[in-house]
């Protein structure tokens, strides 16, 4: 530290004679001096840096900007503790937990992280919470309230996890229990406290750091391996007195942090001097704001599995510390480097715009200013040593005696020169924007458009292995001179920026200022872009490594792209990786150069960076992939946002309509900001043939899934291409409608198929009862037939006979005249009966009586005139208006010869005066009786067998009927005839 003395004088006293006005200059030399010093060394130590710090702020979503606590889980989050929440970090995106959003949290002041080895993450807060989230499950315990905040755990080979409090107290989680008082040595105490304050770091089981009395050693048991010397800070050892334990420790208080690299080496956070790093060689490292770190004052240091240094700092956010593989020279001028060039005895030369150009070797650099502008533009060195050197509107110029000197014989040619080549066969090119120039041993010739090259600038040269040279114009397209003529070379792409011959194959390069990458190869055209696997389209120079990969400047920084081959095709890119977000300078030929040494050197906007590709390692850790958010028509499904993992299956009703997952990798190495630095896709298994690419984006979209059983399978590449094909899985189940769901589809199958044979029986039975009705029909009409022909036969036949007999004995008593008469009367009698009978068969035959009404006024007629010939007093009683109900011929025919029987037996036995019909009607029958005033029954039982009442008792049957005959109720005899109206189904 200076002297008092010196800040004595640069700020004087009052008493001091100096005026305020020369005391206010002082102070403004002195800020002025100072500040140019810090930016001077600031520089310098950045781009001499061996890290590349990035940091995360409260602006990037980090909830409070002093990570006290850090810690990676074993499913690849890395958790941190602020004075404003928990927070999980996934590489690029923060999520945060609080008292408000997450119920059981203890508080917001977290101040301890620590997972075990079952996978449980604890967390302690400032006021002496502790909990711990299992599968995502938050569980709090309560360490007695007086032990203070948690600061170290341990967890030994039982699987007892050792807690140190902030008052001297440890308690100890064993069996599923927390006991607050463990039986404990003073030497156990000892050992759990030095870890605690840092004064032992384990390194492995048996091998741990001692960092104490201002010196680092590594031990491993109780041997020393490495002494590392003393430590490159001034050691502030301060004793600590826990009076709740009755124990004391000296600590260092300048070292906040500490944990093993896992390669041998020693990181340190410290208190106000940021982070010191001691490799396994014995080198230390301080990293400190120079270094781009956010804040010296350092709470917390990590590890990832990736090897990356993550650094919570006090008030600065959170730092990732990485190896710089990219180094710049000090002594060379910050501007925007156009293009590079190296002589034979390794000096480079660069191009400045508006700063003319830089040549360095060993420890000098030497500044040329070019032309009267100095905007130096390209550089070349050819196979002679010659240097040239194109400018931005004064022409193309030649080193010469330790100057620039213009090409005066190519003031023609035009005056901005973009594109210095020198070909295979040693001869140099210049493009212009007037055309193109060659320079032989016969010297300069320029080609223009009449000579087949179009009116664009010359962006671009390149000549392939068969002598032909390809030119490039900016958006004219692509030519080629073969044999001394220039032609159209028909590329798919005219904005050209840059060409190139593959290594490999021969293959011809072609970048684009818009259009990304084309490339040529055996007469046929392949193109990269941003659709296809680059990360941008605008291509302003690139080269190829030894590997074959693609190293690619452009406006978005600078990134390798590795390809593959492809025996069916041109070769298809694999990886693309940002290294640098500083944009690249386009615009010149040569632009990026190749040393002899190995290493590139690329030019950028804020100077020259260098890089040996063989030193650069490959990220072969695939990242994890973890499914965080779906979203069902706009409602989280997931219920416990602690949890990485998702339990069962997502469920969509028919109702929902879209579908939404949300999932991240946890890809900590990629440079921040850096375009596509991981790559997803995703396939929907049972529903897309093929994987979707989807880039960076970190959701997919599904829209009116149709109902079935889906598995959705993310998968994720990290920036070197490596993919972790195992991914992340999620089942869905989208239900069908009701009338969709098996079951219902079996009931209605069983219903259609009971239906289908219901109709069928129907049908059948149907069928089976017209035909029986028509057997039946037929059976009736034979039936009827038989009985008209019984009725002719026995009636007519009868009569017809006795009309014949009686004619033969009135023609034999023709002599006696009383007896002709006698017999005249009979035939006229038996002539009448036999009109009467074939009445009734008539009437019983005729279709149009087949009803209760013809049925009924027939019998009454009969009966009117039965009766009228014997004298008897007759009345029918019939209802007003009789049912229009069908009458079966057979029915009618029985009833009314039933009928028929009773009126004669009243004429002829009953000694009836008086006589009447009555007809009712009931519920599926009519009754037909006939009442006399006459003798009555008499002995029943004896007249039951004439034949009389047997037919009727028959004719009655027949029909399914009742005959019935009582007295009646004043005398005399009643005969009912009981029909049913509807006939019984056979």
């Amino acid at each position: 530290m200076p002297p008092a003395s010196v800040f004595k004088n640069l700020f004087p006293s009052a008493e001091n004679p100096y005026s305020v006005a020369q005391r206010l200059k002082l102070r403004i030399h002195f800020w002025f001096i100072t500040l140019a010093a810090m930016l001077f060394l600031g520089q310098c130590r950045a781009g001499d840096s061996p890290f590349i710090v990035d940091s995360w702020n409260t602006a990037e979503g980090l909830p409070q900007s002093s990570v006290i606590a850090l810690t990676q889980t074993h499913d690849g989050y890395l958790w941190l503790g602020t004075l404003n929440g928990l927070v999980r970090f996934d590489g690029s995106h923060f999520t945060v937990f609080n008292v408000n959003n997450t119920p059981g949290l203890p508080g917001d002041r977290v101040v301890f992280l620590y997972e075990d080895k079952a996978g449980d993450l604890w967390a302690g807060t400032g006021a002496s919470g502790l909990c711990r989230i299992k599968d995502g499950k938050l569980e709090n315990f309560d360490t007695g309230g007086a032990s203070g905040r948690v600061t170290y755990a341990w967890e030994d080979e039982t699987g007892a996890v050792w807690f140190c409090a902030a008052d001297g107290h440890i308690f100890c989680w064993k069996n599923g229990s927390l006991n607050l008082k463990p039986d404990i040595s003073a030497e156990f105490w000892q050992q759990l406290f030095r870890r605690a304050y840092h004064l032992v770091v384990p390194e492995s089981a048996t091998s741990f750091w001692h960092v104490q009395s201002g010196r680092v050693e590594r031990w491993s048991g109780d041997q020393l391996q490495s002494n590392m010397g003393k430590t490159p800070w001034d050691a502030s050892d301060v004793a600590l007195v826990f009076p709740a334990s009755g124990k004391s420790l000296t600590i260092d208080a300048n070292v906040t942090a500490a944990c093993s690299d896992g390669q041998g080496g020693l990181v340190l956070g410290t208190h106000g001097n940021g982070v010191f790093w001691v490799d396994k060689t014995g080198a230390w490292h301080h990293i400190t704001p120079d270094d781009n770190i956010s804040q010296s004052f350092v709470l917390s240091v990590c590890f990832d599995r990736e090897g990356n240094l993550w650094v919570g700092t006090d008030g600065g956010g959170l730092c990732r510390v990485e190896k710089n593989y990219f180094n710049t020279l000090s002594a060379l001028p910050d501007g925007v480097a156009k293009s590079a060039a190296e002589d034979a005895s390794g000096g480079l030369w660069v191009a400045y715009n508006a700063h003319g150009l830089a040549y360095a070797l060993s420890n000098s650099v030497n500044i040329y200013g070019i032309g009267r502008g100095s905007n130096a533009w390209s550089v070349l060195v050819d196979g002679k040593q010659q240097v040239w050197a194109g400018t931005l509107g004064e022409g193309l110029f030649r080193f010469d005696a330790g100057s620039f000197q213009p090409v005066s014989e190519l003031a023609t040619a035009g005056q901005q020169v973009f594109s210095l080549f020198q070909g295979r066969d040693g001869t140099v090119w210049a493009g212009t924007e007037n055309g193109l120039c060659r320079h032989g041993q016969d010297g300069w010739k320029i080609f223009s458009n009449s000579d087949g090259l179009p009116q664009n600038s010359i962006s671009s040269l390149m000549d392939d292995v068969a002598g032909n040279l390809w030119i490039g114009t900016a958006g004219g397209g692509l030519y080629v001179m073969r044999d001394g003529k220039i032609a159209s070379a028909a590329a798919p792409v005219s904005d050209i920026s840059c060409l190139l011959i593959d290594r490999t194959d021969g293959a011809l390069w072609v970048g684009t200022s818009e259009h990304g990458l084309a490339r040529y190869f055996q007469g046929n055209w392949a193109q990269y872009s941003s659709t296809n696997g680059m990360d941008v389209d605008d291509i302003g120079y690139f080269t190829q490594d030894d590997k074959g990969n693609l190293w690619i400047g452009s406006y978005e920084g600078l990134m390798r792209v590795s390809l593959t081959g492809s025996a069916a095709g041109p070769p298809k890119i694999i990886s693309s990786r940002t290294y640098l977000t500083r944009e690249c300078s386009v615009g010149a030929q040569p632009a990026v150069l190749s040393t002899r040494a190995g290493k590139f050197w690329f030019p950028t906007t804020e100077g020259l960076v260098s890089v040996d590709p063989a030193e650069l390692k490959s990220n072969t850790n695939p990242p994890p992939v973890v499914i965080e958010s779906v979203l069902v028509d706009d409602v989280e499904q997931k219920s416990n946002p602690l949890s990485s993992t998702w339990p069962g299956i997502i469920t969509l009703t028919p109702g929902n309509q879209q579908l939404q997952i949300h999932f991240s990798a946890l890809d900590f190495s990629a440079p921040k900001h850096a375009k596509l630095a991981v790559h997803f896709r995703y396939k929907l298994e049972g529903y897309d043939k093929n994987w979707t690419d989807l880039g960076d984006a970190h959701v997919a979209y599904f829209s009116q899934l149709p109902p079935d059983n889906y598995v959705f399978h993310v998968e994720a590449r990290n920036e070197d291409g490596f993919w972790n094909e195992a991914g992340a899985t999620l089942a869905i189940t989208v239900e069908p409608p009701f009338w969709r769901k098996p079951g219902f589809i079996t009931i209605s199958i069983l219903i259609f198929l009971g239906a289908l044979a219901g109709i069928i029986y129907l049908i059948s039975t149907a069928k089976l009862k017209r035909e029986v009705r028509a057997l039946h029909q037929k059976e009736l009409i034979e039936r009827e037939r038989a009985r008209i022909a019984r009725d002719l036969h026995d009636q007519l036949g009868a009569n017809l006979t006795q009309v014949t007999l009686l004619g033969e004995m009135a023609q034999a008593d023709k002599e006696l005249p009383a007896e002709v008469e006698e017999h005249a009367r009979q035939i006229c009698e038996t002539a009448r009966e036999t009109t009467h009978s074939l009445d009734e068969i008539v009437w019983a035959v005729n279709p149009a009586n087949d009803t209760l009404e013809g049925l009924a006024n027939y019998a009454c007629k009969y009966a009117q005139d039965y009766f009228a010939l014997a004298d008897i007093s007759y009345r029918a009683e019939l209802p007003p208006d009789l049912p229009p109900a069908p009458i079966l011929p057979e029915v009618r025919h029985n009833v009314f010869l039933a009928f028929k029987e009773a009126v004669n037996n009243v004429v002829k036995h009953a000694r009836a005066t008086e006589a009447r019909v009555r007809l009712r009607l009931e519920a599926e029958l009519f009754i037909l009786s006939i009442e006399d005033n006459g003798k009555g029954l008499g002995d029943i039982s004896a007249k039951q067998l004439r034949n009389g009442m047997k037919n009727m008792r028959k004719r009655l049957t027949e029909v399914h009927g009742e005959f019935e005959i009582s007295p009646g109720p004043a005398g005399g005899t009643v005969v009912q005839l009981k029909v049913p109206i509807a006939r019984p189904k056979p």
